[in-house]
């Protein structure tokens, strides 16, 4: 069974605070409960990354310019990449 705080984000920690390991499994595990409608399709997803992964703005998973976690940025249908790379 999964621990019950591995469930939702930590809404009170800072990310220097928080294993980062965990940190991520929390990111991921959001993702996945995004609604259907809201999430973009798996393709979109991973072209939408692969781009982000060659852009120069891209800095230990966060946009420079927006202050995002990208992946979590590229999962959402409506998201956008600030440089309309997508």
């Amino acid at each position: 069974m999964a621990d019950p705080r591995m469930l939702r984000p930590c809404y009170r920690c800072l990310l220097r605070d928080m294993d980062k390991d965990a940190y991520f499994d929390q990111l991921q595990a959001y993702i996945d409960r995004m609604a259907a409608e809201e999430r973009a399709e798996e393709a979109l997803y991973e072209e939408r990354l692969q781009i982000c992964t060659s852009c120069s703005e891209l800095v230990s998973g966060m946009c420079r310019s927006c202050g995002c976690f990208v992946e979590l940025r590229a999962a959402m249908r409506k998201g956008r990449c600030p440089y309309d790379k997508w």
